[in-house]
């Protein structure tokens, strides 16, 4: 087991608290913002659980870059939704 799994694991971890918070705000506020925000960074957690697990793969492998890509998508619609929503 390399350190990189143990790496990978913690950044796992702390993505998926970072999607709990935000879910805990969206139930605060009900603004869809933080539901997206909240995909994203378990999008993200799902990314690096992914390199933790396949020890063949390199972070520059097209379906890991498929899954951070989505996850930065994720957070460009939030940012557009919330910024459409203001316009009168």
């Amino acid at each position: 087991m390399s350190w990189y799994q143990y790496i990978y694991g913690g950044l796992t971890a702390m993505s998926a608290l970072a999607g709990v918070f935000f879910l805990r705000y969206w139930r605060l506020s009900k603004d869809s913002f933080f539901v997206w925000f909240a995909c994203a960074f378990w999008t993200f957690a799902i990314n690096w659980y992914l390199l933790a697990e396949d020890h063949g793969v390199a972070e520059h492998s097209p379906y890991i870059y498929g899954v951070r890509l989505a996850g930065f998508l994720q957070i460009l619609a939030a940012i557009l939704l919330k910024n459409r929503a203001r316009d009168p």
